[in-house]
């Protein structure tokens, strides 16, 4: 709860600033553009991608840390030969899994984006929404043949490493 509170103080903060610096408010400098997106997704999808990151960081355990300086390895080649291993599959589902999800994602998208700027949500939500259901189908079919194919290649690695 602390932290929440001091990352509100620092963006409030540095809304002040930059409406000193710009002369315009900082609540609508970004609005409509694509940094305002990226932001809101990184936002909206951090918990999720933390969560799955943070499982495979528990299966790191400072035992191997510990082992392989004293195998006089530096905190670089400790990285790179003990955490990036271990949290590869951690690291890849996290990317799936956030990839999967601003895929479908609808609210952010639709209220942040520029003009303009359709995501397959959006087309497939204008569509549905003038009920051309026919026409809708094929960017929310879009949507799911993309969204599988990196959840068919997650379970098929899944599966060999369960029988391994």
């Amino acid at each position: 709860m602390a932290n929440r509170i001091v990352s509100i103080a620092k963006a409030r903060n540095s809304a002040i600033v930059l409406e000193d610096l710009t002369g315009a408010k900082a609540g609508l400098l970004f609005t409509g553009t694509i940094a305002a997106l990226v932001y809101a997704l990184l936002v909206r999808f951090l918990a999720v991608a933390l969560q799955t990151t943070e499982a495979g960081l528990g299966r790191i355990t400072p035992s191997m840390e510990d082992a392989a300086r004293s195998l006089g390895a530096s905190p670089t080649a400790a990285l790179a030969r003990v955490h990036a291993p271990l949290m590869a599959p951690s690291l890849a589902t996290a990317a799936l899994l956030v990839f999967v999800d601003v895929m479908k994602e609808l609210p952010a998208t639709f209220a942040l984006r520029p003009f303009n700027f359709d995501t397959l949500a959006v087309e497939a939500y204008h569509l549905a929404q003038d009920e051309r259901l026919a026409e809708a189908a094929v960017p929310s079919l879009v949507i799911v043949a993309v969204s599988l194919v990196p959840l068919v290649l997650l379970a098929r690695r899944y599966f060999q490493a369960a029988r391994s």
